[in-house]
């Protein structure tokens, strides 16, 4: 979060994504998609875990919810699934 930002309930701001244009282009050769459907599959992770989602620790929930949302913008496997052995 910026300083300042996050603090007061009206405020809208959770914090910020980052996401390296040069790595998802990689990500997305290696997978055989574009860029931008690669862009969309780390945003749609990036934000459930701004939304404080923990693949790691949750039980599942973030998976389901990116798997869900997936689904919904037509978006091949995310990086929860790519992840698994």
């Amino acid at each position: 979060m910026r300083e300042g930002e996050g603090a007061d309930p009206d405020d809208p701001v959770l914090g910020d994504v980052v996401i390296s244009l040069e790595t998802a282009a990689r990500q997305a050769a290696e997978r055989g998609h574009s860029t931008a459907r690669e862009l969309q599959i780390l945003l749609v992770h990036g934000l459930l875990h701004l939304m404080g989602h923990d693949h790691e620790t949750d039980r599942g929930r973030m998976r389901r919810l990116e798997s869900a949302w997936r689904r919904r913008l037509g978006l091949p496997h995310g990086l929860i699934e790519r992840s698994r052995p």
